[in-house]
C-alpha cells in the first residue's frame, strides 16, 4: 500500500471545481450537522523570521463519504525577496479515518486557492441574486483566479471588473480570462457595483466604502485573516445580512472582527452561519435582501473535503507519484 505524492499540477488537474464546490457545501452542512471534529487552528509565531507556522486538522462525515486530514501552512513575508518563495506555502496530508494510513500527501498551497473559490461560490449560490451576471473582484492575486473560475459555475458571469494597485496584476488577470469573458480593469468603485463582489486583499483597512456598493450586491469578504485586519467600510457590515463560515473564527480575525472588538456589532446583527443556509435551517436570498456579505475565515474541513475530490479523481485516473511512506511490514 502506497501514499500518493500530488504536485501542483496534480492538484490543479484533479481539483475539478465543480465537484470541490459540491464537496465544500458538503463539509458546512456535515458542519451544521455536528459531523465533525475540527480542532482549533494553533499557530507557531516566529518574528525572528517574520513568519508564522499554522496547523489545520480535521475530520467530516458527509452522507455517503468521511476524510480526515491536516494542512500545515505558513505565511513568511520575506520568502519572496530573500528565498525567492511564495509568502504562503502549504502542504496536505491526507488520511483513511479507518486506519490512520496516510493515501497522499499533496500540494496544500493549490488546494487552498481552489476551497477558497468554492466556499465563496457556495455562498453565491445561496446569497446572490439569482440572475447575476457580473462579478467585481478586489484585489488580483492568486486568490482572485478561483474566485471567477469558481463563481461562474453557479451565475452566469459574462462580465468582470477587477480592481488592484497593481497595474501588471490586472493585466494579467484580464490576459488570462479576456477569451472566457468579457473582464477588464477598473475602480473599487466599479468593482462594487457588480451583482457579486470578492475582496481578496492583505488590507488592514477598510477599501470599500458603503457609498461604493450595488443596491443588491452580494460581497464575499474573504481577505481578512488576522485581528485588526477587515476589508469593509463598517458602513457595510453594519447594514449589510451578515453570512459567516465560523463564530469564534470571525469574530477574532474575519472581516467583522474589526467593528466587533469595537462594540458596532453584536450577535444581533449576525443572520446566521453559512452551514444553517445550505441545510435549509434558516432562508439564503429572499426577495427584500439588499446587501449580503459572507465573512470567510475559512475551515479545516473545506481543505479535507477539497483534499478528498483530488485524492479520488486523482486515484482513479492514476496521476501523482505513489511512494512507500509508510513500511507496511511492520505490525
Amino acid at each position: 500500500m502506497k501514499t500518493l505524492l500530488l504536485n501542483r499540477d496534480d492538484v490543479g488537474e484533479n481539483a475539478r471545481m465543480e465537484e470541490v464546490i459540491v464537496a465544500v457545501e458538503e463539509a458546512f452542512a456535515a458542519y451544521q450537522h455536528g459531523n465533525v471534529q475540527m480542532p482549533a487552528k494553533s499557530y507557531i509565531d516566529l518574528p525572528e523570521y517574520n513568519g508564522d507556522f499554522r496547523s489545520m486538522p480535521a475530520y467530516m462525515a458527509a452522507d455517503d463519504w468521511d476524510a480526515a486530514g491536516i494542512k500545515w501552512v505558513n505565511v513568511h513575508t520575506d520568502n519572496p525577496e530573500t528565498y525567492d518563495l511564495p509568502t504562503v506555502l502549504g502542504t496536505m496530508i491526507y488520511s483513511d479515518p479507518r486506519n490512520a494510513f496516510p493515501l497522499a500527501l499533496m500540494d496544500g498551497t493549490t488546494l487552498t486557492r481552489k476551497r477558497t473559490g468554492a466556499a465563496a461560490a457556495v455562498a453565491t449560490d445561496h446569497l446572490a441574486v439569482a440572475d447575476a451576471t457580473s462579478l467585481g473582484i478586489v484585489g488580483a492575486g492568486v486568490q482572485s483566479y478561483t474566485q471567477l473560475e469558481a463563481i461562474s459555475v453557479v451565475r452566469d458571469i459574462d462580465t468582470v471588473v477587477v480592481a488592484d494597485k497593481r497595474d501588471d496584476a490586472v493585466e494579467a488577470f484580464v490576459d488570462r480570462f479576456g477569451d472566457e469573458f468579457d473582464v477588464r480593469g477598473g475602480s473599487i468603485a466599479e468593482a462594487a457595483q457588480c451583482d457579486v463582489l470578492s475582496t481578496v486583499t492583505p488590507v488592514e483597512s477598510p477599501i470599500v466604502s458603503a457609498e461604493d456598493v450595488g443596491d443588491h450586491t452580494h460581497i464575499n469578504a474573504m481577505g481578512a485573516d488576522a485581528p485588526g485586519k477587515n476589508e469593509l467600510g463598517e458602513g457595510i457590515v453594519a447594514n449589510a445580512k451578515l453570512v459567516i463560515d465560523d463564530y469564534e473564527q470571525c469574530t477574532h480575525s474575519g472581516e467583522i472582527n474589526v467593528p466587533w472588538s469595537r462594540g458596532l456589532l453584536s450577535d444581533e446583527d449576525l443572520y446566521g452561519e453559512l452551514g444553517e443556509i445550505v441545510t435549509d435551517e434558516k432562508p439564503g436570498r429572499t426577495p427584500d435582501d439588499g446587501v449580503s456579505v459572507f465573512d470567510s475565515t475559512g475551515l479545516a474541513i473545506q481543505d479535507v473535503a477539497a483534499a478528498h475530490v483530488v485524492y479520488e479523481r486523482a486515484n482513479e485516473k492514476d496521476n501523482g507519484t505513489p511512494f512507500e511512506l509508510v513500511d507496511t511490514r511492520l505490525r
